[in-house]
């Protein structure tokens, strides 16, 4: 007969990702042995081992539940979006928002994500690194729909690839009890944004225009 799981098992594997992604960022996930994993909950490496077969599949469960997260945050604002009827660029502005959001609380995950997908087996890197191309296609298509006049083809992933290179190392700098906050950074991409990108499609679009010359 199975074991039944215990009714805090889920809760449990949580607690063990929490405390799996904060070692792995401070020491790395190479220098991270399980039994400094068991030492880190408190507990031994027989109980770890009930809740993971190997910090393998703890490094995988962790990436796997955080791009799911960042996925769902996707979903949740473009549902919000069409809720509230709001501009394609108030979707983008909640978007940046919802993501920095995510990152204040989950900067360990975060540092794993970007630092540990080449541990993983190849199906399972395989996987994770769809799913980030997916969240990267989303913000692309959306950055797109808020700056129409200025996102092109030829210069739609250089954009996503910069918005994406001003919110994803936050964790190296940003720091939520420093004095500018998640929420004020965000405000200030987007500002960024607004005032870069508008600016610049408005001047691309006057030097397209040809002056009439001025009558004797």
């Amino acid at each position: 007969m199975a074991r039944k799981k215990a009714p805090d098992h889920d809760l449990q594997r949580e607690q063990i990702l929490d405390l799996a992604a904060a070692k792995f960022a401070e020491r790395s996930y190479a220098s991270t042995s399980m039994s400094d994993l068991a030492a880190a909950s408190g507990t031994s490496k027989a109980r770890l081992y009930h809740y993971y077969a190997s910090k393998d599949a703890i490094l995988f469960d962790l990436l796997d539940r955080y791009t799911l997260r960042l996925m769902l945050i996707i979903a949740e604002v473009e549902a919000l979006g069409q809720r509230r009827n709001l501009g394609e660029r108030e979707v983008f502005a909640e978007l940046v928002r919802a993501f920095l959001r995510e990152y204040e609380t989950s900067q360990s995950r975060h540092v794993s994500l970007l630092n540990d997908v080449k541990y993983l087996l190849d199906e399972q890197r395989d996987k994770i690194l769809n799913r980030q191309r997916d969240v990267v296609a989303a913000f692309s298509r959306q950055l797109a729909r808020a700056y129409p006049n200025h996102v092109t083809a030829a210069n739609r992933t250089p954009l996503t690839m910069m918005v994406f290179g001003m919110i994803n190392w936050t964790f190296t700098w940003l720091k939520p009890d420093g004095p500018l906050g998640y929420g004020d950074f965000a405000d200030h991409v987007v500002a960024l944004l607004d005032h870069g990108l508008v600016s610049q499609a408005r001047d691309s679009l006057d030097a397209s225009t040809p002056t009439t010359p001025a009558q004797p």
